[in-house]
Formats: C-alpha cells, structure tokens, sequence
C-alpha cells in the first residue's frame, strides 16, 4: 500500500484510496473544451490482483473505466472553478465502452479525457486508457455537476 496520489488529485475530487485510479496529473487544458492526461501505475498489491483472474491478474475493465471518469472529474472540477462554480462532478451516463488490451500490474495506465461538450451543468467527455501508447479503453461518459450539499443529504 504507501500509494501517496499527488495533493493536486486528493483537492480535484473526493475519492480516496483504495478506490482512487489516479496517481497524477500529467496535463491539463481548460482552453477550447478542456483535455487532461493522468498517469495511475497498477501494482502489486491493488485489491483485485488476488482474485481476478488468480495467477495472471488483470485490472477488471470497471476500473479501467473508473480511472478514465475520475480523470474526467477532475479535468469538469478544473472547468467549473475556471467558471467560478463549486459543484462536485457526478456520472450521470456511460456509453460505448471498448476493451481492446489488458492492464496488468507493474504497468503503468495512462489517461486522457476531453470535454466534448458542456451544457448546463452537464459535461459530454470522451475518455482513452493506454498503457505504453497501445489502446486498453475507450468510452464516452456524461458528468453532471451536483452540489455538494446535495451529496450529503442523499439528494432530495
């Protein structure tokens, strides 16, 4: 365990360890839509090595997809402070997600994300997952900005 996700991470969206899949970010681009890369290294002891696929572990596709949202969250939170808002960035839709490449650990998952689109308090992103340049994960997903009330209160 020991990961340490960087403080810029940890201050974009509330997820912690163990269910936080970026470790840092590479790049980010508020400008024209809005692009982040994110780097997450796949190790040894994550929780699922164990038990998906015993002997020759892989990262189950979910959170693949996982780490491309929370990419995804980061780059809308990043959006919303530049629009001067505080809303927390919720999935509100997945579609067309492609697995074409395994992730195993030691290797490193490289992310990219872009805002596709951005219409009232909603983002159409289109996200990539890579691993040494060669495909693993493609989806498009819709992040909607709820305010963080909201999330505690359990939403009504």
């Amino acid at each position: 365990m020991g990961r340490e996700p960087e403080a810029e991470v940890l201050a974009a969206i509330p997820h912690r360890p163990p269910f936080l899949f970026v470790d840092r970010i590479v790049e980010c681009d508020t400008t024209a839509g809005g692009r982040i890369r994110t780097e997450y290294e796949v190790r040894e002891d994550e929780i699922f090595v164990g038990g998906h696929y015993p002997g020759n572990p892989i990262m189950p596709g979910v959170l693949i997809c996982e780490a491309i949202l929370q990419s995804g969250a980061i780059l809308a939170t990043r959006l919303d402070e530049a629009s001067g808002e505080e809303p927390v960035p919720v999935l509100s839709r997945l579609k067309d997600a492609r697995f074409r490449r395994a992730v195993k650990p030691g290797e490193v998952l490289e992310m990219e994300a872009e805002c596709l689109e951005h219409v009232a308090g909603a983002m159409q992103m289109r996200g990539t997952a890579r691993v040494a340049g060669k495909t693993a994960v493609t989806v498009s997903f819709t992040s909607a900005s709820v305010p963080a009330s909201r999330l505690n209160s359990g939403g009504e």
